[in-house]
């Protein structure tokens, strides 16, 4: 029982070890659009999904789902809150340092337009997504650029790219940023706040 169940283990993690391909290109005006198609295991295993809103969403949900958006920004125990934590942005900004050296980009563009409905709300997210804007729009690898927009609620993007990650780097990454102390830190201060 104990040699089956080490088998398995070793093939899960043989199996993430194997790297995945995506090919993007996706745009965000006022819905989702685009498509996404993932290899792996070197094209044997090959999928595409569509990003395309349905045809019968109505302008009731379109406007419903704005309504959504411009809510977050009202809730002060959200994202803003607790990038006022100096330790839990140093390692936010290190999870996406690795993340970015994790991949391999090929031809990756990125246009984003990110504003919120009150100017110094969107003046305290640009106090961090900034700084990691103008390290990203340097890379070579890649076009990204990054604008805020101080006088309305808006998300706008247009992406499209390939990259390849292998999942089982990915899965370390992440549980290496939620098993972090900083981060539990500031959500307990973050708590505390609210």
């Amino acid at each position: 029982m104990l040699t089956v169940m080490a088998m398995s283990l070793l093939l899960l993690i043989a199996l993430l070890a194997i790297p995945v391909t995506l090919t993007f290109h996706a745009s965000w005006q006022k819905s989702l659009q685009g498509n996404i198609q993932l290899q792996w295991a070197w094209g044997f295993v090959s999928a595409r999904f569509p990003l395309v809103k349905s045809a019968g969403a109505t302008e009731q949900e379109e406007k419903q789902t704005t309504n959504n958006i411009q809510q977050i920004p009202a809730n002060k125990n959200n994202l803003l809150t607790a990038l006022q934590h100096k330790k839990l942005r140093q390692r936010i900004i290190k999870f996406i340092r690795d993340f970015w050296h994790a991949i391999h980009k090929t031809n990756l563009k990125i246009q984003l337009r990110i504003g919120l409905d009150d100017p110094a709300d969107t003046g305290q997210l640009w106090g961090f997504v900034g700084p990691v804007s103008g390290i990203l729009s340097g890379i070579r690898e890649a076009n990204i650029n990054i604008e805020p927009d101080f006088l309305d609620s808006t998300f706008e993007l247009d992406g499209q790219g390939t990259i390849r990650f292998v999942p089982l780097k990915m899965l370390y990454l992440i549980s290496a940023l939620l098993l972090s102390p900083s981060v539990w830190q500031g959500v307990k201060q973050t708590r505390k706040k609210g």
